[in-house]
């Protein structure tokens, strides 16, 4: 069990340097190559983002996230609605969690990248914990995913 359920922390460094990993995150395609979604819209403070989650199995499903802060080669912040995979639920009236994504250079030519994902103690109850469980597998995946998108292309 983890020792806070209000947040999920996963790091990892990556083989690249920060103005490669910072164009995986900040670039709409090039973020949902790697995420596993087609965003329709621009990555800016203050956006709302909708797409469409290319995952197999989860197809039918909306991905939406408003913007928060950009601070190039440094943070990307956005919130969403954590593990919201039932198109018959209107996760609108939920608070949203916040993820900030962290870069730092790490020697000459790497990136350490953190993932903070916060808010989870006001998701309703009824849904917290399996949010808080998939997201943390989620994060330990997507952190594989953009290791090996940001390495390879």
């Amino acid at each position: 069990m983890p020792a806070t359920t209000d947040k999920i922390e996963k790091e990892t460094v990556i083989e690249a340097l920060p103005a490669r990993v910072w164009r995986a995150l900040a670039d709409p395609a090039e973020f949902g190559t790697w995420f596993g979604v087609r965003i329709d819209g621009e990555f800016t403070p203050g956006a709302r983002v909708v797409g469409t989650i290319t995952t197999p199995g989860y197809e039918h499903l909306t991905f939406e996230m408003v913007i928060e802060e950009m601070e190039e080669e440094r943070l990307f912040a956005y919130r969403w609605h954590p593990y919201a995979i039932d198109p018959d639920v209107d996760y609108s009236t939920e608070p949203m969690t916040r993820v900030e994504i962290r870069l730092e250079a790490s020697g000459s030519s790497a990136t350490r990248l953190k993932i903070v994902e916060s808010g989870f103690d006001q998701i309703p109850a009824a849904r917290r914990a399996e949010a808080f469980r998939m997201n943390d597998g989620g994060w330990t995946e997507q952190l594989k995913n953009i290791v090996r998108h940001v390495t390879t292309q």
